[in-house]
């Protein structure tokens, strides 16, 4: 049964408040794209459920991933053919979920001289790609001449050329997917809190686990909250929550980095979006979007903090090194890079294997106080793996009742924001807005970036943008609707600070940086006014974005002064 919204900055304290004491079905620890599956599927099958992320929502690997809902094409060459059917499929699932933030892309694949894949190979896996993922005729792989390819793309590389594979991936936002994966669930009754740290379990008297303490880490208010079942979705964070329960033996995670660059478009003018091979055997994708192209990704083993993992100078030589290779012409040095992300993948320990070779399927582990433990995965997968999950959840509660046993039902469930009848109604949505406000002198491509963020939802912000012209009647209509965005993140996306707004639930700080340094006052100012935030709380909202508006480009400076640029 859905239930209104309750996703709300404004009523978080409150909620959380409320949850002391209380007992679910299920509680989930973690608020990435798997804690949110989990949530989604466990709430629509009639679960009771809660779920607390310790951070801000997609705030680790869920806001850090290259941004494709994609079937890993290299896993095809891992043999892994479960995997790669597994999320082909799924993509056409979320899709239709969810198409204001799903988009189809073409990809174009150059096949060189001695890389990775020949003519046949590269022809042969594309076709058992499309095969396995179940591609619809229109979207299947077609092969093409050097001649062709360089049509296709002037940019790249001649002199190995030996022709070229087009196929078909899905672009996404990966922590918007995962906000409005958590307002869905929200809508079926699940609870939902950020900056909220599972600081202790709590187990009867038979060892079995039966609840969590935890703190909110912006009033250091704890609470206790009971559970028949907990299940630990915290991503790079799996084995240190499993570690507050037992010690971690046997199978474990394997971290390993994967890092983004962001160029101005001008600067690499990709036609298509490009997936190439590089030197040492593996592969990197280079992605126009809007403005800009991003580039990525490394695959190294990874030791150091969890928390926020950063971009290296060494990672940057990598990537440059690569894109000069295969883009001769462009000539691209440290200053051109615009912004930057690493995140961090949760894969399972495989003695032996490098960092690539890793496997991204996913398995669930269960301690012996009955703690369940979701490891690996990827996004693409995200659904599938809540559903096994929660299979196994469905299956301990009501082993010993006449319950009747519900069944998953998301690949049906329509995404907060993805109320269309067909993804190609979206343009025509578009304009409908865009000639409601052309007073205001709003272009297509301003509402059409709000639609492929808010989808349908974007209806309320432009409700939003119209109450604010009382309270702002000097802010020029760009500004205005800047805060209507902020006050629609507020209420319905639980945004507390700069950080969720700027980096998480708009990306700005990755593709718009260069324009933050005139609003992001502006905002915080708003958010104080709306949120009742004191002054010194203020100023330590303004240091924690200001110091990751460093650190997006924190190798820069030591870079250009090693190099003497």
């Amino acid at each position: 049964m859905k239930t209104a919204p309750s996703l709300s900055a404004l009523q978080r304290n409150a909620t959380f408040n409320s949850l002391d004491n209380q007992h679910f079905d299920l509680l989930i620890v973690g608020g990435g794209i798997t804690g949110a599956g989990i949530a989604l599927d466990a709430a629509s099958r009639g679960l009771s459920t809660a779920l607390f992320e310790m951070q801000d929502f997609a705030a680790g690997t869920s806001s850090r991933s290259t941004k494709l809902i994609h079937g890993g094409l290299r896993y095809l060459k891992q043999l892994e053919i479960s995997l790669v059917r597994e999320v082909g499929q799924e993509r056409a699932i979320i899709y239709q979920n969810a198409p204001h933030i799903v988009r189809p892309r073409q990809m174009l694949l150059p096949i060189i001289r001695e890389g990775s894949l020949g003519k046949y190979g590269t022809s042969v896996g594309l076709y058992v790609y499309d095969f396995l993922a179940g591609v619809d005729s229109k979207e299947r792989r077609t092969m093409h001449t050097p001649e062709e390819v360089t049509a296709m793309e002037p940019l790249l590389r001649t002199d190995i050329l030996e022709g070229g594979g087009l196929y078909w991936e899905y672009q996404t936002d990966d922590a918007r997917l995962t906000i409005e994966v958590l307002k869905t669930a929200a809508e079926y009754g699940n609870q939902a809190i950020n900056y909220a740290t599972v600081s202790g379990f709590h187990y009867n008297e038979a060892g079995k686990m039966t609840g969590i303490k935890v703190t909110d880490l912006l009033t250091n208010r704890s609470i206790n909250v009971y559970g028949k079942a907990i299940i630990n979705a915290a991503g790079p964070w799996v084995d240190e929550v499993r570690s507050k329960d037992d010690v971690v033996r046997g199978k474990h995670l394997q971290l390993t980095k994967g890092v983004h660059l962001v160029f101005a478009y001008k600067r690499l003018p990709l036609k298509e979006a490009v997936y190439f091979d590089v030197k040492d055997g593996r592969m990197i994708f280079a992605i126009p979007k809007d403005n800009t192209t991003y580039v990525g990704t490394t695959d190294t083993h990874y030791h150091d903090q969890t928390e926020r993992p950063q971009v290296t100078p060494d990672d940057v030589v990598y990537l440059l090194d690569a894109l000069n290779d295969m883009f001769p012409t462009v000539k691209l040095t440290v200053k051109d890079i615009k912004s930057s992300w690493a995140g961090l993948r949760p894969l399972i320990h495989e003695e032996g294997k490098s960092p690539s070779e890793l496997s991204r399927k996913d398995e669930i582990f269960v301690s012996k106080s009955g703690l369940f433990s979701m490891a690996g995965g990827k996004l693409t997968g995200f659904r599938k793996m809540a559903e096994r999950v929660v299979d196994e959840v469905v299956k301990k509660l009501y082993k010993e009742q006449a319950r009747p046993i519900e069944v998953c039902s998301t690949d049906t469930i329509t995404f907060s924001g993805g109320n269309f009848k067909h993804p190609d109604k979206i343009p025509a949505y578009i304009s409908t807005l865009v000639t409601k406000y052309t007073a205001d002198q709003f272009n297509t491509a301003q509402i059409a970036a709000l639609v492929y963020k808010y989808g349908s939802n974007t209806e309320i912000i432009c409700q939003l943008y119209d109450d604010l012209a009382t309270q702002h009647p000097r802010l020029s209509p760009n500004k205005r609707l800047l805060l209507a965005e902020l006050h629609y993140g507020i209420q319905y996306e639980m945004v507390t600070n700069l950080c969720d707004f700027l980096i998480r639930r708009t990306g700005r700080l990755y593709f718009e940086r260069e324009t933050l340094e005139d609003i992001y006052f502006l905002l915080l100012d708003e958010l104080a006014k709306v949120l009742g935030i004191n002054k010194q709380t203020q100023l330590q909202y303004l240091h924690d974005f200001e110091k990751e508006y460093e650190a997006v480009v924190s190798f820069k400076k030591e870079m250009i002064v090693d190099n003497n640029e």
